[in-house]
């Protein structure tokens, strides 16, 4: 096993834990200010990681992928980890269907923010010289790229799956009978070609597009 891609891996993990911290606390606090106090309740309206963090999908299977990787093993590519799901009320929210995509769009926007702010304190780094830590920046960027428009993806219960819902007018009974086989969707979607090409052309190519703009393109 490649011990510095166990390192680089514990890296990347824990980055993708800050990050998936401040994609849930977005959604928390969009859904407060939308008039549903559910998360805020719960002390989801938090940047504490501990909060946010799902045993199985944050912890267990997550570290699962960075061992496996390391092990140059293909089942790798099969598993995926998320964040614990904000608790949103829609009942609750002062506009039923406007609100709800709100509060579904904030978690990306969110990455897609962080993406920049992440660029910039790269650019920051290497004008200072600090190699590895413009390096760590740059992979957080990719990252939180990523996980911007890997929740964009239009599949219950991801965050498009919602704004798409919203926009063609979707019951919410049929919208979480579809939901419960959610998981299932997404594990297959990501193992199909086109969708990974449509991730990997999103990412790269908003990656390449403010890294120019900064100057490390």
């Amino acid at each position: 096993m490649n011990s510095h891609a166990i390192i680089d891996g514990l890296l990347g993990y824990v980055c993708l834990v800050i990050l998936l911290t401040f994609h849930e606390f977005a959604h928390a606090w969009t859904a407060w200010k939308c008039g549903d106090d559910t998360a805020h309740s719960q002390g989801r309206v938090s940047l504490n990681p501990l909060v946010h963090m799902d045993l199985m999908g944050t912890v267990i299977l997550p570290l699962l992928v960075v061992f496996l990787s390391a092990a140059n093993s293909g089942l790798a590519r099969f598993i995926i980890g998320w964040g614990k799901p904000v608790p949103v009320d829609i009942s609750q929210l002062r506009h039923r269907r406007r609100d709800d995509t709100l509060v579904a769009l904030a978690g990306p926007a969110m990455n897609l923010a962080l993406a920049v702010v992440l660029m910039a304190v790269a650019k920051g780094f290497d004008l200072l010289h600090l190699v590895s830590m413009a390096e760590v920046a740059i992979q957080m960027t990719l990252i939180s790229l990523l996980l911007c428009f890997f929740n964009l993806l239009p599949i219950p219960p991801l965050d498009g799956s919602h704004v798409l819902k919203n926009l063609i007018g979707m019951s919410d009974e049929v919208y979480w009978n579809l939901c419960r086989f959610g998981f299932v969707a997404v594990l297959i979607a990501i193992q199909v070609p086109y969708v990974r090409m449509v991730l990997n052309v999103a990412t790269i190519t908003t990656f390449s597009a403010m890294a120019k703009l900064v100057g490390l393109g």
